[in-house]
Order: structure tokens, then C-alpha cells, then sequence
């Protein structure tokens, strides 16, 4: 017999091996790459923008020092107009003050005369004597400084707080009818 050749099964042709591609890493790299670069540009960006708000805070804050100076100096010369105003006002009402009193008691002395008629002498010489206090207390006041008629005040009330408190009231009472004008008579 004869050897037929058996026929061994061929094998089957090797598969080709694909063309070796990139490897995956490569896009990954590129992607890193481009990531990375756009963190810096955004850093220096950053970086560029806080140097310029740096630069505008600094000019803003040289402005505000200069209006702050500015503004607190003209809160000195208006604190220092309000103070030599304030003084001439007192130096008016410690003048007014005195004239006040003293036409007070010339207008006391001149009714005196009245006084001795219808009440009697003894309420006359009240009336002088009161009268003589009034020019003499105009005259001390014409004569004092404002420094001195403050220490006097400051004297008196501390000797005398009721009495103080008294004076007030009274001299408070008076101010009220003075600038109601009577509003409470006409409802």
C-alpha cells in the first residue's frame, strides 16, 4: 500500500501582527502637556492680575491717606471756627447777662418809691437793697473773665446742688413760657 501521503492539516497562515500603534500614553502625555500649560498661563495670568489689583489698592489707598489728612484737617478748622465762635457768643451773653440785670435793678430802684407808698418803707428797703445786689452782680459779672464765671458755677454747685438744681428748673420753667409764647392760653 501505498503510503498516501496524509496530508497534515496546514496551518492555518500567522495572523498579522497589526502595525505597532502609538502607544496610549502618548495622547495622555500631550493632554498632561496642554493641562500643565494652560495651569501656568493661568498662574501668570493670576499672577498679573493680583500685581495690577496690588498696584490700584496701593494708588486708591494713597488717595483715601491723602482725603483722610485733608478731611481731618479741615474737621481742625472747623472745630477751632466753632470754638472762637462759642466764645464770642459767650462773651455776647455774659454781656447781655450783665445789662440784663443791672436794667433789672435800676427798674427795682425806680420802683422803690412805689413800693414805700403802697406797702410800707420796710418792703422799700427790700426793694433797694435787692436793687444794690443786682448792680452790684452786674458788675461783677461785667468784670469776670468766662474762665472765672465757669470756676464760680462749678463753686456754687458743688456747695450748693438743691439750690443749683433750683435755679435750673426755675430758669428752665421761665425758657419753656418764653418760646411757647402762650400756645397753651389759646387751646
Amino acid at each position: 500500500m501505498a503510503k498516501t501521503p496524509t496530508k497534515t492539516p496546514a496551518k492555518a497562515p500567522a495572523a498579522k501582527k497589526a502595525p505597532a500603534k502609538k502607544p496610549a500614553a502618548a495622547p495622555q502625555t500631550e493632554a498632561k502637556a496642554k493641562f500643565a500649560k494652560a495651569i501656568e498661563e493661568a498662574k501668570a495670568g493670576a499672577s498679573a492680575l493680583t500685581g495690577e489689583a496690588k498696584a490700584k489698592a496701593g494708588a486708591y489707598k494713597e488717595q483715601l491717606a491723602a482725603k483722610s489728612e485733608d478731611w481731618a484737617e479741615d474737621a481742625k478748622d472747623l472745630a477751632a471756627q466753632a470754638k472762637d465762635r462759642a466764645a464770642e457768643l459767650a462773651k455776647e451773653g455774659k454781656a447781655k447777662t450783665s445789662d440784663a440785670i443791672s436794667s433789672l435793678g435800676k427798674i427795682v430802684s425806680d420802683n422803690a418809691g412805689a413800693i414805700d407808698e403802697k406797702l410800707g418803707t420796710r418792703y422799700g428797703d427790700y426793694a433797694r437793697t435787692a436793687a444794690r445786689s443786682m448792680q452790684e452782680t452786674a458788675a461783677k459779672i461785667e468784670a469776670k473773665e468766662l474762665g472765672e464765671l465757669g470756676e464760680d458755677a462749678k463753686k456754687f454747685v458743688r456747695e450748693k446742688p438743691g439750690l443749683a438744681i433750683g435755679i435750673a428748673a426755675v430758669a428752665g420753667f421761665f425758657l419753656a413760657r418764653l418760646f411757647r409764647g402762650g400756645s397753651s392760653d389759646e387751646a
